[in-house]
Parts: structure tokens; C-alpha cells; sequence
């Protein structure tokens, strides 16, 4: 039996058990309240289990999980009112990874993993483009071609919108302007360095599900602060990931402790804008991946910013303090006062407005999976760094991984791009060798007469009517002087 994890102090000592931590969690609060440290202490003691973990790393705040943390006058002070008697300072095993190679190891995946669901949602296409991009796949796939990077899916849209006419009867109308208006989106997210995530070595989802030495799980930590600045492609990516693990991991129905946590900060990127029919994709892969022993935690400001459908899929949750300024604050608030099970002794609306930073309102799932009563709880400390590390640290830990030096060099194999471009330069040289002879004799006639004196002989051969002498006139007019 897996010991419960330590979330935090209320009247008793607030626990999440482990075997109950696939079944999802919130983490919620507005700015500053301390979401941060509650998702890094969760991260500790989920590594402390031996469960990996996978944290999109907003602002770099959680890369100190990796450095032992320092005294300080307010940890000293809540320690002791806890009574953590056990409670020592040390760092954690982390694997730092980067979308775009700059922090962390390359996290890549090629086009053809995306998917053209995805990829329309990244490109914020309309259902005519999206039915094109779909196209493009079937195409590839019917041929046999990878399509692995954006050059490979510009090379496939160029193909199929030269040969429309071909594939019309067997996928419909290829609109150009549809075609064209893909090819200008994907030209936008080349500038933004998306050409560095699409495409190889793709990640082998075992590198996410690492154990050091001493059985401690590896958190696994995505440099976002870049990503962030492209919301498509940051929830793009995270969707992707969750769909690799539902088809590849197998089914463990719950087990005593999860495959693997994680932990997806400023959530509201993923469900913004989401059309429907991503939006119940998404549902139906939070609802299913937890028998594949899969906690996913979201963690954002409101829990307003989630979804009903996948709110209620969340069982483990934590509300630091919310802002009631406005209208709308309200509305929000109340709302989030009622996705938790009462408490009798405070009135969990007001509460939300009064718990200091480091505390939260917690209410986690019981033995039989049913919420507890919510709970004022002061958080634990984390044992690790809070804040960022240096440059010189980050390079250590580069350098020590697991996987240092095994997605560091990009693998440019045969794919669409190669195949289209090697058979246009076979088409040409084909046409040339065609044309050879003609052009052979067309020189050999030159010597004896110009093309013009030919063409008028030819033509004069031909007319045998006055319809005929009117005709080499139009052709010709005064320079064969008809009349």
C-alpha cells in the first residue's frame, strides 16, 4: 500500500491517496495566490512515490524543483505549525525539455502524428480548408508517403492543387484559394519556429515515464515561456500528447499509484476558442485516460476557464483565493463555491475570498472515490528551490539527463517533400528526351528556311477555297499580301 500524499494542515492533515490521483485534479486561484508551489509540491511528492511527472513550465518558476531549497523565516515558521517533523530540504530528478531546443532537450512530433484534427485547430482553419487538409492525409496515405515535417506538407498541398482535376472525382472539389490560404497559414507558423516541433527524432513517450537511481519519478519539465507566446501551438501540442498516451499506453484499470501525472498550467489556452468537436475529444480523453493509470491536472486562475464536461471529470481539487471585483468575479465565484461539497462550518463562497496566499480550499476523493468535505487548508512547503534556476544550473542538468544526446540532432529521412521533388525532376528530364528529336529536326529545317517562310508554304499548301485565301490573310495580313 502506497503511503498518501501530504497535501496540507486544515483541523486534520489533508491527504490525496495515490490510488485516487488518476482520477484527475484543479488546481485553481488568481494571480500570486500560490498555485505554483502547491503544483510543485504535488510534483515532489509524486516523484517521492516513484510517479513521473510532465509540468508545462510556464514562467521557469518550477525548474528550482531540481535544486535543494533554503531556510527561510516563513518555511521555518510553517513547518513548525504543521509539525512536519520529518520535513528536509533537497532536490528532485528533472529532465528539462523545449519545443524549441533553447532549454531543454527537443520535444518534437512530425505532421502526420498531429493529425489533420489538430493541425486545423493549430492553424485555425475553416471546414473547407480542414476538409482539404484531410484530403492531403488520405492522399499521402493512398501513395505512401510520409508526411513528416511543414515542407513535406507544403510539397503534398502543391501537388494536390496541380492535380485537382485528377483527385476531384475521387475526394471533391480542391478549391485553390482554399489551398492557398493553408499554404499562407503555414507560412505564419514557420516564422513563429514551428518547423522545429514538426519534425524527427519524435519523443518516445518511455522518456516521460523515467525512475532515477533511488526509484524516484523524473518530473519532466516543458520549458513554456516561447510556447506560450503561440496559445495554438502550446494547446496543440498538450492535446497531442494526451492523445499519444491514450493509443499507446495500455490499460491498467486503477492501480495503487498513477503511470504517470500531469500537470497543465494556464489551462484556458487549450479550451479557448476550441471548436465542439475538439472540445468532446478532449472529454472523452481525460474520461478514458485514467485507466491507463494517467492523472491529468489542470491548473489555471478560474475553474470557469474548464469546460463543464471536463470539470466534471476532475475529482482532486484546490481553490486558492479568487478576486471578486466585478460582476463577473461573482458570477465566477459563486460558480466555483459550488463545484465543492460543503462544509458546515464556513460558508465556502465567503472563504474563497479570505484564504491568504498558501492556503487554498481543498476537497480530494476518499477511499470509495467520493468528494470529501472541502477543507481551509494551510499548503505544505515545498523541500525544493522555489524559483527559477541559472543558466549554469540548467546546462548541469542538460548535460546529466537521461536522454542527453538522443534528440539533439534532427533526422531528415526520405519523406513526401523528397519523393514529389525527385518525381517532378524525373517528369522534366522525361519531357526533355521527348523533346530531343523534335527539337533535332526542328534545327535541321531552320538551315534550309525560317520558321515563318515553313509556316507560310504549309499554310498556302492548304488553301483550295476562298474561306482558305481569307484565313492565311487573317493570319498573316500584309506580310503575305492576301487579299
Amino acid at each position: 500500500m502506497v503511503a498518501p500524499i501530504f497535501v496540507g494542515q486544515a483541523a486534520e492533515p489533508v491527504y490525496l491517496l495515490p490510488n485516487m490521483a488518476n482520477r484527475h485534479g484543479l488546481i485553481a486561484g488568481a494571480t500570486g495566490t500560490g498555485k505554483t508551489v502547491t503544483l510543485q509540491g504535488l510534483a515532489e511528492s509524486f516523484s517521492d512515490i516513484g510517479v513521473p511527472v510532465f509540468a508545462a513550465d510556464i514562467k521557469g518558476d518550477l525548474s528550482g524543483v531540481s535544486q535543494s531549497g533554503k531556510t527561510h523565516p516563513k518555511i521555518t515558521e510553517r513547518v513548525e505549525l504543521m509539525n512536519l517533523t520529518d520535513f528536509a530540504f533537497h532536490g528532485f530528478p528533472v529532465t528539462c525539455w523545449d519545443v524549441f531546443g533553447e532549454k531543454g532537450h527537443p520535444l518534437r512530433t512530425t505532421i502526420s502524428d498531429m493529425g489533420p484534427l489538430l493541425l486545423s485547430r493549430l492553424l485555425n482553419l475553416n471546414e473547407t480548408q480542414q476538409g482539404i487538409l484531410t484530403l492531403v492525409f488520405r492522399v499521402a496515405d493512398d501513395n505512401g508517403w510520409l508526411v513528416l515535417d511543414l515542407k513535406d506538407l507544403r510539397a503534398m498541398l502543391q501537388y494536390v492543387a496541380d492535380n485537382a482535376a485528377e483527385f476531384r472525382t475521387l475526394y471533391g472539389n480542391i478549391s485553390a484559394a482554399s489551398v492557398g490560404a493553408i499554404q499562407r497559414r503555414l507560412l505564419t507558423l514557420e516564422e513563429q519556429g514551428a518547423e522545429q516541433f514538426f519534425t524527427e527524432p519524435v519523443l518516445n513517450l518511455d522518456d516521460l515515464l523515467q525512475t532515477d537511481a533511488d526509484g524516484r519519478g523524473v518530473i519532466n519539465l516543458l520549458a513554456a515561456d516561447t510556447l506560450m507566446q503561440n496559445p495554438q501551438l502550446y494547446s496543440a501540442f498538450l492535446l497531442w500528447l494526451l492523445a499519444e498516451l491514450f493509443e499507446q499506453l495500455p490499460e491498467i484499470g486503477d492501480p495503487e499509484k498513477p503511470k504517470l501525472v500531469l500537470f497543465f498550467d494556464e489551462a484556458h489556452l487549450i479550451f479557448d476558442g476550441a471548436p465542439k468537436v475538439l472540445l468532446d475529444k478532449i472529454e472523452q480523453v481525460v474520461r478514458l485516460i485514467r485507466s491507463k493509470g494517467v492523472g491529468v491536472y489542470f491548473v489555471t486562475q478560474n475553474p470557469t476557464d474548464i469546460p463543464d464536461s471536463v470539470l466534471g471529470q476532475l475529482g482532486n481539487r484546490i481553490q486558492h483565493a479568487l478576486r471578486a471585483y466585478t460582476a463577473k468575479d461573482q458570477k465566477a465565484l459563486k460558480a466555483a463555491a459550488q463545484t465543492f461539497r460543503d462544509n458546515p462550518a464556513f460558508d465556502t463562497r465567503e472563504k474563497l475570498t479570505e484564504v491568504g496566499v498558501g492556503e487554498a480550499l481543498v476537497s480530494t476523493l476518499d477511499k470509495k472515490g467520493r468528494p470529501q468535505m472541502v477543507q481551509q487548508t494551510l499548503i505544505k512547503p515545498p523541500k525544493s528551490q522555489i524559483g527559477p534556476i541559472t543558466e549554469a544550473q540548467r546546462k548541469t542538468l542538460l548535460a546529466e539527463s537521461l536522454v542527453a544526446g538522443v534528440y539533439d540532432k534532427v533526422l531528415d529521412r526520405e519523406s513526401a517533400h523528397e519523393v514529389l521533388k525527385q518525381r517532378a525532376e524525373d517528369m522534366q528530364k522525361q519531357a526533355a528526351e521527348q523533346e530531343a528529336p523534335k527539337a533535332k529536326k526542328s534545327a535541321s529545317s531552320s538551315r534550309r528556311e525560317t520558321p515563318l517562310e515553313a509556316f507560310a508554304k504549309s499554310a498556302m499548301r492548304s488553301i483550295g477555297t476562298q474561306l482558305g485565301s481569307k484565313l492565311v490573310r487573317g493570319l498573316l495580313g500584309s506580310l503575305l499580301g492576301g487579299k
